[in-house]
C-alpha cells in the first residue's frame, strides 16, 4: 500500500478495519474459542490482542502529537514512509513475532467485547487526525519492539499493517476450523 498524506493512512485503515468486521462477522462463539493445532491464540483472543495493540498505539501516538505540537512546526499533511520501515515491513511479512506480554490477550473477552474497544480506539485517533495532519511529526520517534524507532504517522500506518496481519491469520484459521470433524 503506498501513502502520501495521514488522509491515506487513515483511509487504508478505515478498508482494514471494513476487512475485519466482515471477517468476524460469521464467526461463531465455538469458533471464536477454538484453538486449532499449532496455534496460540483463539479467534477472540487475536481480536482482543488487536484491541490492547490499538489502545496502545493511539497513547502513543499522542505522546508524540504532543511533543510535535510543543514544537510548533506545521506540516501540510504529507507523509513519506521512511526506508528502514519499508524494508522491516517487507522482513516481518514472513515470520512468526512473539508479542510483547503486555499485549498478550486474557482469554476474558468476547469478539464484540474487543471489537467496542477497537470502536474506543478508532475514536481516540479520529481525535489526533487534526493535528497529525497540521503538526510535522518527523522529529519524535517511539521504539517499537521490531521496527525500532517510528513516528506517530508510522506508528499509524504498523496498526493497520497489523490488524491486516491478523486478519488474514484469522481467515487462514476460520478455513482450518470449518474444514476440521467437529469435536465430540
Amino acid at each position: 500500500m503506498r501513502y502520501e498524506t495521514i488522509a491515506d493512512i487513515y483511509s487504508a485503515n478505515s478498508r482494514i478495519r471494513e476487512r475485519l468486521a466482515d471477517t468476524l462477522s460469521s464467526v461463531t462463539e465455538d469458533e471464536a474459542v477454538e484453538l486449532p493445532d499449532g496455534e496460540k491464540w483463539s479467534i477472540a483472543q487475536i481480536v482482543e490482542h488487536l484491541a490492547l495493540v490499538e489502545d496502545g498505539t493511539s497513547r502513543i501516538c499522542a505522546k508524540l502529537l504532543n511533543s510535535a505540537r510543543s514544537d510548533g512546526a506545521t506540516s501540510d499533511g504529507t507523509f513519506v514512509l521512511t526506508r528502514g520501515f519499508g524494508e522491516k515491513a517487507v522482513e516481518i511479512d514472513g515470520i512468526k513475532v512473539e508479542a510483547p506480554e503486555r499485549v498478550h490477550p486474557t482469554g476474558n473477552l468476547s469478539i464484540p467485547q474487543s471489537m467496542e474497544r477497537l470502536k474506543a480506539s478508532t475514536s481516540a485517533f479520529d481525535a489526533l487526525r487534526p493535528d497529525l495532519e497540521q503538526f510535522d511529526l518527523t522529529a519524535h520517534k517511539y521504539p517499537h519492539p521490531f521496527f525500532g524507532g517510528l513516528t506517530a504517522a508510522e506508528w499509524l500506518v504498523m496498526v493497520g499493517w497489523h490488524e491486516q496481519r491478523h486478519n488474514k491469520q484469522i481467515e487462514t484459521m476460520l478455513v482450518r476450523i470449518r474444514q476440521s470433524p467437529p469435536r465430540s
